[in-house]
């Protein structure tokens, strides 16, 4: 199993990014994945969630209306859409499988927001 994020970089606040997460070594479309975020210092925090068939997808209620998640199971890719970045948004983030507590993890991907 191997999953790698990547989209991250640096940006201004009010911007937005897409972040990606590939997946190799398991059958995608099988699994419901996760986004999580990591600031140094902190706990890992669940950003969102989302079924195996992408019919379905959870939100911290923090993360509410400015984050997305999506996949694309032929290309076997998961997606995490953030608009109207802020600095407190600067984080790693990590994709993870599983609907549930997720077994595997990719290594993250740094978002920083700054001007």
């Amino acid at each position: 199993v191997q999953l790698v994020e990547s989209g991250g970089g640096l940006v201004q606040p009010g911007g937005s990014l897409r972040l990606s997460c590939a997946a190799s070594g398991f059958t995608f479309s099988a699994y419901g994945m996760r986004w999580y975020r990591q600031v140094p210092g902190k706990e890992r925090e669940l950003v969102a969630a989302i079924s195996s068939n992408g019919r379905s997808t959870n939100y911290v209620d923090s993360m509410k209306g400015r984050f997305t998640i999506s996949r694309d199971n032929p290309k076997k890719v998961v997606y995490l859409q953030i608009n109207s970045l802020k600095p407190e948004d600067t984080a790693v983030y990590l994709c993870a499988r599983g609907w549930g507590n997720p077994d595997y993890w990719g290594q993250g991907t740094q978002v920083t927001v700054s001007s």
